[in-house]
């Protein structure tokens, strides 16, 4: 699959083109804010390790987290790297394997401008309409109010059935949410 490129009203969603945009993304998101419920601020090593899994994960699936930046419009953070989202097969240890699982991570001064939830829109669409997927699941943690919000206003649905306990992100549980084709179809 060539490099790939979606664009929104406001926003770029694109492969990684190296160096620069991953200082540019961790400078905004290894924040404590951001990181509250990502098992905490990345020191060098977790930065490089956090490289190497979404680069391997492209390599692998031809898909991952892609880079979110927003459109040299004049808006609001014109023209600056907000943060990625995409998907990848799910593979958190004790939880669901294999499926295709969307996720996000925003630098916070973004918040509360639709940004997420623009991404979100776009790769959850792009997950059934290019990449084939029969189904997607997203994972949080239940005190992550504002990540299952996001999941409720793309059309998923708790799903109890994939819970998993894990202490991997400073809770001891990590809840699901799902759509499948037929829901996601409805909601077009």
């Amino acid at each position: 699959m060539a490099d790939f490129r979606v664009e929104t009203d406001r926003l770029i969603v694109r492969d990684w083109a190296g160096d620069a945009d991953w200082d540019a993304f961790l400078r905004h998101t290894n924040t404590p804010a951001v990181m509250e419920w990502l098992g905490g601020l990345l020191d060098a090593e977790g930065e490089r390790k956090q490289r190497q899994r979404v680069e391997e994960c492209r390599a692998l699936n031809h898909f991952c987290f892609w880079l979110v930046e927003r459109k040299d419009d004049g808006g609001h953070l014109s023209g600056e790297v907000l943060g990625f989202c995409g998907m990848k097969r799910s593979n958190q240890e004790g939880g669901p394997q294999g499926e295709f699982e969307i996720g996000w991570r925003f630098r916070a001064d973004s918040w509360g401008h639709g940004y997420a939830r623009e991404a979100a829109i776009a790769v959850r669409d792009a997950a059934f309409e290019i990449f084939a997927a029969p189904s997607i699941i997203a994972l949080t943690v239940p005190e992550n109010a504002a990540s299952w919000g996001l999941m409720l206003r793309l059309g998923m649905k708790r799903d109890e059935a994939l819970d998993f306990a894990s202490a991997a992100f400073g809770s001891d549980t990590i809840i699901a949410y799902s759509l499948d084709r037929a829901d996601w179809e409805a909601l077009r």
